[in-house]
């Protein structure tokens, strides 16, 4: 019943935008936080051999003012090798709980740095790496998103009626 009242709203917002005028940058942007503070979890797309699309679950942090994101991983793990030779790279939250989601495009660098790796460390990563932050098998990717794209109707973000698309900024 939940789900069904959320997609009557959902549907509903274009015309509620309509009568309040586009959204701002900042709303876009503010809106695309809190849905990617909900949504914890994330998808990390890559481009694997062949250009075959690879995508994984990832534990990101918390976006920076800059909207920059940093996701720990294992230092031998596919998907730094699939960055060094393509830094294209999409990274999509998904709260299911508000039907609600965010896509960011951008490129990505490693991070090796252990200063650097100490300063973006969360505690849940533990069991993973033995020596937390400063063991060789930690490393970082750093996501510099370039566009962001949300939908999330508690916002009164949808996709636009003719076309689907969803509201989206362009970042520096």
């Amino acid at each position: 019943m939940i789900a069904a009242r959320q997609l009557v709203l959902a549907l509903a917002a274009p015309l509620v935008l309509a009568a309040q005028g586009a959204p701002t940058k900042a709303d876009i942007v503010a809106a695309a936080r809190d849905v990617m503070t909900r949504a914890r979890y994330a998808t990390l797309a890559t481009n694997g051999p062949g250009a075959q699309p690879q995508a994984r679950i990832v534990d990101p942090m918390l976006p920076d003012k800059d909207m920059i994101v940093w996701i720990g991983t294992n230092s031998l793990t596919r998907k730094l090798a699939e960055i060094r030779a393509n830094n294209h790279v999409t990274l999509l939250y998904f709260d299911a709980k508000g039907l609600e989601y965010v896509t960011l495009l951008g490129t990505a660098d490693i991070v090796t740095d252990k200063t650097e790796a100490a300063k973006h460390w969360k505690a849940e990563w533990e069991p993973f790496y033995k020596k937390g932050a400063a063991g060789a098998d930690f490393a970082l990717i750093r996501v510099r998103a370039n566009r962001l794209e949300v939908v999330s109707p508690s916002h009164k973000l949808v996709n636009d009626p003719p076309n689907w698309r969803p509201a989206g900024v362009n970042l520096p």
